[in-house]
């Protein structure tokens, strides 16, 4: 099960203050369009980022180290990841599609860990940027003041943005690369580390899905199932239900992502909600159950959101709903072609078990208990260094690597990162940034057909064998 969740940073502020520039910096590629006309960035968008930290005792929180730094060897950094947010800029909502992108901000400080409220020290204090300080604040997250384009506004200092209420101010400029290194050293200290109170036995399962594809249905019939219900409780965030019930004896809280609210047909704005507030909820849970409504199937954001549960390393169910609502006379296909349909679809997680379900009927909804138990005891499965390599060996000298730009990789041995919450493994050798795609996914099949896995992703790291690295250090992930 999961040791703690990757944080969730938000970046909010007016239009053209330049969030999309200190996303973009931030992540050291362009994932969003950056241009002078404000409100470019219509939606929000996530990516995962990273900061080098450096370790430290086990009673202290590690400390930030410039990410200039990172490339020097030192065997004491290790990489600290979490879910960066770029949202649409702040105005007024003239129309419901302007609606929809504030309330989507509001969202976002609500699923995030810390919140980046950016502002530009070009201009004067707007009323704009005092309604995203207050909305910030009430979220009663961490808040960090980001003054932005402080590189054309020299004579100002920290001093001149107090009167937005924010205490922790750092002045950059996104375009220059100027005090990123100082936000993100601010950042560790606010990012939390692990789940507290929790019981470490406690399993989480998540039901994400689009709107109305019966994940309410599903979230009580699967209470209901339990007659040991342990509590129900409001989520920290507006879109979280939680209930803990017990299954064999043992703790599981469901984590239901309904409460989307629509407005009016805007569907763009629904799906990129649907998606920011499943972000939260996949990096709580252990298990997704990803529901799919069997009368609209093929749908994209379906696969938007199976693909940031494999990025998350979350185990993962497809669950198809409203099987009684089909018409076993009329229907076209059969299960077994409905299940063809979906992996087709879903080629890119072939080891996400299926299950058709009914909310209604019951059908297979205890299955779910089931199979989510036995997903959460493969990710915590021990594997012996000598077992592994046998495996390596014998995966080896089936079908030798081949490598890129004339060079031939070898792997020389591999060990399990038990550290890890997803099945983790590091691959050392020679050559190994020159590896082919398709030989690690070769390793990916055979090491699946070797040890049980269906319902994990799995992850090899492939190291220099001359690279030195302690136990608890992030390898560079080829």
């Amino acid at each position: 099960m999961s040791k703690n969740k990757l944080p969730i940073v938000a970046i909010v502020g007016r239009a053209n203050v330049g969030k999309s520039t200190l996303f973009n910096n931030v992540l050291r590629r362009r994932e969003t369009i950056v241009a002078q006309e404000a409100g470019t960035t219509r939606d929000s968008i996530m990516a995962k980022a990273s900061v080098f930290v450096e370790a430290s005792s086990l009673q202290d929180k590690p400390k930030s180290i410039s990410r200039t730094d990172k490339h020097r060897g030192s065997s004491e950094k290790v990489r600290q990841d979490f879910w960066l947010v770029d949202t649409a800029g702040v105005k007024d909502a003239e129309d419901d599609f302007e609606f929809t992108i504030q309330d989507q901000i509001v969202q976002a400080a609500d699923s995030a860990d810390v919140i980046w409220v950016v502002i530009d020290a070009t201009t004067i204090t707007t009323e704009e940027d005092r309604r995203v300080a207050k909305t910030a604040l009430k979220s009663k997250k961490p808040v960090i003041l980001v003054v932005n384009k402080m590189d054309k506004a020299a004579k100002k200092g920290i001093d001149d943005f107090r009167n937005l209420g924010i205490k922790n101010i750092i002045l950059i400029s996104a375009a220059q690369n100027i005090g990123i290194d100082d936000l993100l050293e601010d950042l560790v200290d606010h990012i939390p580390t692990a789940r507290l109170n929790e019981s470490p036995d406690k399993l989480h399962i998540a039901i994400l899905g689009r709107p109305n594809v019966g994940k309410s249905h599903l979230f009580n019939s699967l209470a209901k199932k339990q007659q040991a219900i342990v509590a129900d409780r409001a989520g920290t965030t507006r879109d979280i239900n939680r209930s803990t019930v017990k299954y064999q004896g043992r703790e599981i809280e469901l984590l239901d992502t309904a409460g989307i609210r629509r407005n009016g047909k805007i569907e763009v704005g629904i799906e990129k909600f649907s998606v920011l507030r499943s972000l939260s909820a996949i990096e709580q849970a252990d298990v997704c159950l990803l529901l799919m409504d069997v009368n609209e199937l093929n749908v994209g954001l379906d696969q938007k959101i199976a693909g940031l549960i494999k990025e998350a390393g979350k185990g993962l169910i497809l669950v198809i709903s409203k099987w009684d609502s089909i018409d076993q006379e009329k229907t076209p296909y059969t299960r077994d072609q409905l299940a063809g349909q979906i992996r087709y679809t879903f080629d890119f997680i072939p080891w996400a078990p299926l299950v058709i379900t009914s909310s209604v009927t019951g059908q297979n909804v205890t299955k779910l208990f089931e199979l989510a138990t036995e997903i959460d005891q493969r990710r915590n499965k021990k594997y012996t260094t000598s077992e592994l390599n046998r495996w390596l060996r014998k995966t080896v000298s089936m079908h030798p690597p081949a490598g890129l730009k004339n060079r031939s990789p070898k792997l020389n041995y591999i060990v399990h990162e038990d550290d890890n919450p997803i099945p983790s493994f590091k691959v050392f050798g020679s050559h190994t940034k020159f590896l082919h795609w398709s030989y690690k996914r070769y390793m990916d099949r055979k090491f699946r057909e070797e040890y049980e896995l269906d319902g994990t992703p799995i992850k090899f790291w492939f190291i220099e064998k001359h690279e030195t690295h302690k136990h608890g250090t992030r390898p560079k992930d080829n």
